[in-house]
């Protein structure tokens, strides 16, 4: 029946709505936090550590590194029509992720040094976005 398929995509697709909320809504709690190489939280995370957190949080468990979490959610989504909570990679292999919160712009941890924050999506990470994919569908 096509009323039972089309029901089950639209409540899949709410489902993932809500998921991509909360993960959107813990990345926001995390931002002021450290940068750590490896870090999984709280109070410190590397970028795909973040990624990963904030997800799990939502209820989805996404591989640790960067690489993984692209191979391994199959949805994937352009830089046009990134949604929130999409994971955004940036650089040859894929190897710095954030989450995209709307508006244009993401939060991210971003390296050595630095604390997690929110930024605008334009020039450099615009020049080096390299793919998208969208976790929890």
């Amino acid at each position: 029946m096509a009323t039972g398929t089309f029901s089950t995509a639209e409540s899949r697709k709410a489902r993932q709505k809500r998921r991509a909320a909360a993960a959107v809504a813990y990345a926001h709690k995390q931002i002021g936090d450290r940068y750590r190489y490896g870090g999984t939280g709280p109070h410190s995370w590397d970028c795909s550590g973040l990624a990963g957190g904030s997800w799990r949080k939502a209820g989805v468990k996404l591989p640790r590194t960067t690489y993984a979490i692209y191979r391994a959610v199959k949805w994937k989504v352009s830089w046009k029509s990134a949604a929130k909570g999409d994971l955004l990679f940036f650089y040859s292999g894929k190897s710095h992720v954030g989450i995209y919160v709307g508006k244009g712009y993401m939060i991210h941890a971003p390296s050595s040094g630095k604390r997690v924050k929110k930024v605008k999506l334009a020039g450099h990470y615009k020049r080096h976005f390299s793919g998208a994919v969208r976790p929890g569908y």
